[in-house]
């Protein structure tokens, strides 16, 4: 399986603009020829980091979203970049599993998405760079046969 060159993809801070992302992405990726599975959770971990960015960096005003993906021997690494506002703190939430053994009206708000991110992809990495927050991470699919699997 080639190597797939760099690309990025670049958006508007909206809920149908990250649907078009992730259709832009997937496409842009489909001579890895990815299983079902792999697809799936590349859209699954792209769509949760984009609409947190949606919601949270740009809650009162559209900005760009930057995604660039780069396929190299231990996966897939993908970097966000958005000029919203700053992750609280300067760090990602904890993203823990909460028990689901309540009632429906006491679950917990939020954080579902970030224990997806950290349960699917590798290496996340959260920075604020001047005006920018950059997310980097790496996903374990199409991995070349030389490359560890993790």
């Amino acid at each position: 399986m080639p190597i797939l060159p760099p690309f990025t993809v670049s958006i508007s801070s909206s809920e149908m603009a990250v649907r078009d992302a992730l259709k832009q992405v997937l496409t842009a990726l489909d001579p890895l020829e990815l299983g079902v599975e792999e697809a799936g959770t590349v859209e699954l971990v792209l769509a949760e980091a984009l609409n947190n960015v949606v919601e949270h960096a740009y809650p009162e005003a559209e900005g760009t979203i930057s995604i660039a993906c780069a396929h190299k021997l231990d996966g897939l690494h993908l970097r966000i970049v958005d000029e919203g506002e700053a992750m609280p703190d300067g760090t990602t939430p904890l993203g823990q599993l909460a028990s689901l053994d309540v009632d429906f009206e006491d679950l917990p708000e939020g954080g579902f998405g970030w224990f997806l991110i950290r349960d699917l992809a590798k290496d996340v990495l959260y920075r604020r760079v001047g005006s920018e927050n950059q997310l980097s991470m790496r996903l374990a699919v199409a991995l070349q046969p030389d490359g560890p699997r993790h």
